[in-house]
């Protein structure tokens, strides 16, 4: 039995994409009378069932051997396109992860959409969105990985703008998608590149390619930075970070969901595209910068957000900015630890905040506060959530940047400054966050708030324990380093950081009459981060700018040239025929002689150029 369930393991992504297809007679209006709930069941059923065959999987992939399955797709002269599929301690794992956090994510949406009209269309969708997670999870192969990450781009765009009949809704969805396809265009240079170099796009094959490959400098740089191009973008890095801010835009289970683990699939991506990477020492420099510059740049503007979404956005750019100083300093298996530590604990954050939007029908940060008396279960699943997401002893966040920290203390110290930049940060936003919903005075739309329902109350309470419970099962599963191991001197550092970071948070001064300071730095700095740096307006100036003067460029040409030359010419022929009419007598005989002149001078010419050739022969 054990046996079947592990060969069968390529089966996971089919029960949610089943799932999926089968709540379209909802989705699509075919079926009414039921209402819409009777979709939403199946696609749980379904994702019970790929949850359950996972973890029964998983129970026992320890004393296995990674196994690989190759599933040929196209074959042509030398291109072999095929599925090549892993099923190993770390991608069954994984697989476990989203069909975990994607059930708990639907049943909390059936609390959360409960009066929504179009239930079955957001089942649907969230189907195909863990289908796609989970073929990521078991995939060997560029090529499908790259499919598998446009299908995740598709599945944004629909479930950001699942809400199509606000306008703002209508923007975020297509900025997300337009500014995804900035990366997906380069990555998609770089695999048809990888495919003509390496003779394959599977990673075992692509791994044994780079043992041998001999590319020049400026070749492996410019195949590094393509293939770094796809998961920055995903993953919400900078320069390609904007989308993320805007996304919160669509409903909170989708959220749950997307800063949880879509990001965590274009890093588990990048993770794989490790041993490649490594070519190019500008490549991983560029990881660093890119990494460095969003974690510390993004953990500066969550502070000055009044949004209670966008402020824990930002900080999810922020971590996957860890994850790409990880990859970019070859300590991937901390990164995996970093996404592992940080989806479970975001997604509780985000379930959390979704309660307080749900019961208040506001996410403005300062319509809130005394909450923690009404809503009990929300505050011990933010408080626990916000815990596990900085460095506080015993929670699984700790021990992923102990680790990560631990080997680099020597080779490059400042690692730790951005670490302990980050941190400290991170829990004097979310220290700030917590005061401004839960601490205080009852405000208007906070007097009366009750607690969420059960449908949303269970998963919060599920993640609140698997996120105490998160150190015992690295413990488990041998990751947690040895007491010899440990740097003390690290460890104390890190704690300062969130000591002071949430001792700062807690005394700082935060009064709910105004949203912007009245003394004139503080009010040009809360400005500064609050837009994000004026980056998208830089944006607007340069790139924007610069496309707009082009198209009117090519406007005017398109205009003026091409079809003023077409134009010119219709014009000639239409004033050619108005004249020619006026010479025709409708007469045979005067035809026929027009013909015979026009083809005696035609061989006049004929034979009169012959005898020139003639001549010159001679």
């Amino acid at each position: 039995m054990n046996q079947f369930l592990f060969s069968t393991s390529w089966c996971v992504p089919l029960y949610s994409l089943i799932g999926a297809l089968l709540t379209l007679p909802w989705a699509m209006g075919i079926i009414r009378k039921t209402g819409p709930r009777p979709a939403a069941y199946i696609n749980l059923l379904t994702t019970v069932l790929g949850f359950a065959h996972s973890l029964f999987v998983f129970k026992d992939v320890w004393d296995r051997e990674p196994e690989n399955l190759l599933v040929s797709w196209f074959q042509a002269a030398d291109l072999n396109l095929s599925f090549a599929l892993e099923l190993s301690p770390v991608s069954v794992g994984a697989t476990v992860l989203i069909t975990g956090l994607s059930l708990l994510a639907q049943i909390y949406a059936l609390g959360y959409l409960e009066k929504d009209w179009s239930l079955a269309r957001f089942f649907g969708l969230l189907g195909f969105f863990e289908a796609a997670l989970s073929g990521l999870a078991i995939s060997d192969s560029l090529f499908l990985s790259y499919a598998l990450l446009e299908v995740l781009t598709l599945s944004t765009y629909l479930l950001v703008g699942f809400w199509y009949a606000q306008p703002l809704v209508v923007t975020a969805a297509r900025d997300a998608f337009l500014t995804k396809r900035v990366g997906d265009l380069l990555l998609l240079m770089s695999v048809v590149t990888l495919s003509s170099w390496a003779g394959s796009l599977n990673f075992s094959d692509l791994y044994e390619w780079t043992q041998t490959a001999e590319l020049s400098p400026v070749a492996a740089t410019l195949l590094g930075l393509g293939l770094i191009a796809g998961p920055a973008g995903k993953c919400a890095q900078f320069p390609l970070h904007l989308w993320l801010d805007e996304a919160m835009e669509g409903p909170n289970p989708a959220s749950v969901m997307r800063n949880s683990l879509v990001v965590a699939g274009g890093a588990y991506v990048l993770y794989k595209l490790q041993p490649i990477l490594a070519l190019s020492p500008v490549a991983l420099n560029a990881l660093i910068i890119m990494g460095s510059v969003t974690a510390v740049g993004a953990t500066l503007v969550s502070l000055a957000q009044i949004d209670i979404k966008r402020s824990l956005s930002h900080s999810t750019s922020a971590y996957m900015g860890l994850v790409f100083l990880a990859v970019g300093m070859q300590q991937g298996g901390v990164a995996l630890m970093l996404l592992l530590t940080h989806a479970i604990a975001k997604a509780l954050l985000f379930m959390s905040s979704g309660s307080v939007i749900y019961t208040t029908s506001t996410q403005d940060l300062t319509e809130m506060g005394g909450l923690w008396s009404r809503m009990p279960a929300t505050t011990t699943a933010f408080v626990v959530g916000a815990a596990g997401m900085i460095t506080l002893l015993p929670l699984g966040s700790f021990w992923a940047m102990l680790s990560w920290a631990d080997g680099l203390v020597a080779i490059s110290p400042w690692v730790i400054a951005v670490l302990v930049i980050v941190n400290g940060l991170t829990a004097l936003n979310l220290t700030r966050v917590f005061r401004l919903i839960f601490w205080g005075q009852p405000q208007q739309k906070t007097r009366r708030t009750p607690e969420v329902g059960w449908q949303m109350a269970l998963p919060m309470v599920t993640l609140t324990i698997m996120t105490l419970l998160l150190p015992l099962m690295l413990q488990q599963w041998y990751l947690l380093p040895s007491r010899e191991s440990i740097n003390w001197y690290v460890v104390s550092t890190l704690l300062v950081s969130t000591v002071v970071g949430v001792g700062i948070g807690s005394t700082m001064y935060l009064h709910k009459a105004w949203s912007r300071s009245r003394i004139l730095v503080w009010r040009f700095l809360q400005d500064l981060l609050g837009y994000d740096f004026y980056i998208d307006r830089i944006y607007r100036v340069t790139v924007v700018g610069a496309v707009a003067l082009l198209s009117k460029i090519s406007a005017w040409s398109d205009r003026y040239l091409v079809d003023g030359l077409v134009n010119f010419v219709g014009i000639f022929t239409i004033f050619g025929g108005q004249s020619l009419r006026y010479s025709i007598s409708g007469q045979s005989q005067g035809y026929m002689l027009t013909i015979l002149v026009v083809i005696s001078i035609l061989g006049f010419f004929i034979s009169w150029s012959l005898g020139l050739l003639n001549n010159l022969h001679f």
